[in-house]
């Protein structure tokens, strides 16, 4: 199996990155890092091992065929028959969840496996 995790290049992506290597740990599961930034580009799976040495050579990098980024996640964790997807979250208001959505709240409420939604460390 595998844990899929959603991944941007911000301190709520690198928690869910970090959180991912750590629950495939237990089981030397794949993790398996989908970009859920529209637009960004995924990282070289050389730097993740880099930044996560503990998981080196259990990382890969998916591209889903949608262009949105939630639908990606939930996408490449059907496929790929995810045991778990980890996603980090960041504080909005509640206008800006009105007026600008959640990719997070989309995988949360479409996801067919568990998800684990994760903060960054304060500070």
């Amino acid at each position: 199996m595998t844990v899929v995790v959603a991944y941007a290049d911000t301190p709520p992506g690198h928690a869910a990155m970090a959180a991912a290597v750590a629950e495939s740990a237990r089981e030397q599961e794949a993790v398996v890092l989908v970009t859920a930034v529209r637009g960004e580009s995924p990282p070289e799976v050389a730097d993740l091992e880099r930044a996560w040495p503990e998981a080196a050579g259990r990382i890969e990098v998916a591209r889903g065929d949608l262009g949105d980024p939630s639908d990606a996640v939930v996408q490449v964790a059907q496929r790929r028959d995810a045991r778990l997807v980890v996603l980090g979250l960041r504080a909005r208001t509640p206008v800006g969840k009105l007026v600008f959505g959640s990719t997070a709240q989309r995988i949360l409420l479409d996801a067919t496996c568990p998800v684990l939604a994760v903060k960054p460390a304060p500070g």
